[in-house]
């Protein structure tokens, strides 16, 4: 494992695990590049069983690469898999439906197998159980299951795990143009939180009522949230709606976030 970077599960675009070395994480700005990487067509498209390709992670080294293996487990790896399912075992992250291994060695073969990999997870049931909870979207949920007054939508971040979670969009934001305009607030109360519009300071909470929704956001040293309440509502309402999604994350960060993975 010493040339082992990162080695990482994704499911649905969602990190299902991540194996690290024990002095290092891995910088969300990175991360994103893996996936976008597992996801652009020349790799997601191709013929090919596994790609190995050089990746400059820049959090990491600016000046350097480290060479990622991907492969994808589709549905003759497991039964029941309608879509495929993505792994990525290795110094690099890896994406949705397919299996990704980064080290520092150029040989793939020094990487890892991933009809090993198919074969391990399938006898000890693994596979079968991230495949019945992908089909299942049990990653995904709603916005009534917190059960507060008002609440339309929420994005919570943890400033701790660098994680963010949100509910599915229903309605009155299930369709596009609600949803732009939802994000359009989001990203301009985030500009005044974090003073990125020309402000000489930032704010710790920031408060919008538009016609179609109020939308409120609020950084404390632990979390970042914003959410949006209907206009109808008074301020104090949001503060409440506001104060309730956050009990109700932290109760549910273990099933939320990624927390203690695992070192090597």
């Amino acid at each position: 494992m010493k040339d082992m970077l990162y080695i990482i599960m994704i499911a649905s675009n969602r990190v299902v695990t991540l194996i690290r070395p024990r002095k290092h994480s891995i910088h969300p700005a990175d991360l994103h590049i893996i996936m976008n990487t597992i996801h652009s067509p020349s790799i997601y498209n191709s013929p090919a069983s596994a790609s190995w390709i050089p990746v400059c992670l820049p959090k990491f080294n600016p000046s350097g690469f480290v060479n990622a293996y991907i492969t994808f487990l589709r549905k003759d790896d497991a039964v029941h898999l309608n879509e495929p399912i993505t792994f990525a075992p290795t110094p690099d992250p890896e994406s949705p439906s397919s299996t990704e291994t980064i080290s520092n060695k150029s040989d793939p073969q020094e990487g890892l197998n991933e009809s090993g990999i198919a074969l391990k997870l399938t006898s000890d049931g693994t596979l079968t159980a991230l495949l019945n909870a992908y089909q299942a979207k049990e990653m995904d949920y709603s916005v009534s299951q917190l059960g507060i007054p008002g609440l339309r939508h929420f994005v919570y971040k943890s400033r701790t795990q660098v994680q963010i979670t949100l509910p599915i969009f229903e309605d009155p934001y299930d369709q596009p143009n609600a949803r732009k305009r939802l994000i359009t607030l989001y990203q301009n109360i985030h500009d005044a939180i974090h003073a990125k519009s020309g402000q000489e300071a930032g704010l710790k909470l920031q408060y919008i009522r538009t016609e179609s929704e109020s939308v409120m956001g609020w950084i404390t040293q632990p979390f970042e949230l914003y959410i949006s309440i209907s206009p109808l509502l008074p301020k104090s309402a949001a503060v409440g709606a506001a104060n309730a999604v956050a009990r109700w994350v932290k109760r549910e960060e273990a099933r939320l976030f990624l927390r203690d993975a695992p070192v090597f």
